[in-house]
């Protein structure tokens, strides 16, 4: 049976700025504690082929997978896919933007099935990503609304 997670969060920001930062997928090892590197390994259109390095596990383990992400500033949406599967049989992600009062509402849904010989199930997979998404999406709320702050404070006056 396939799995299914949603998390959001509030950014007291504006959309665009949390937008542009969630999407710029280079400066993602600094906007994600999990991730260590990526590489930008084509870039056609509105679609960008890359592979993420997370930091070592608990066992000193480096994983590292190759995804396909899809932006649609229009609809303020973006789709990705795992390539490089891993332990996935798949990994489906939908990212949602949407300007609220309080500023901007990030949604995460994912779809995934985990192979029948990996290490976890479905269950404790789809566990594991809604912890970790809390997680996460609190950094990235943190990051961006610091940005919006300095963003909007004037500079001092030259004596």
């Amino acid at each position: 049976m396939p799995a299914h997670t949603e998390n959001e969060i509030v950014i007291a920001a504006p959309l665009d700025l949390v937008w542009d930062v969630t999407n710029d997928l280079e400066h993602w090892p600094e906007l994600f504690s999990e991730y260590a590197a990526i590489e930008i390994l084509a870039d056609e259109g509105n679609t960008t082929t890359f592979r993420l390095t997370m930091h070592p596990d608990d066992n000193g383990k480096v994983w590292s997978w190759v995804s396909e992400r899809t932006v649609n500033r229009a609809s303020h949406t973006v789709v990705a896919r795992r390539v490089e599967t891993g332990p996935f049989d798949y990994m489906d992600i939908r990212w949602e933007y949407t300007e609220v009062v309080d500023g901007t509402r990030m949604r995460w849904t994912q779809d995934f099935a985990m192979k029948p010989d990996a290490p976890v199930d479905d269950d404790w997979m789809a566990d594991n990503i809604n912890r970790n998404s809390a997680v996460q999406m609190g950094l990235i709320r943190d990051k961006i609304e610091q940005r919006d702050r300095e963003r909007r404070t004037p500079e001092p006056a030259p004596r």
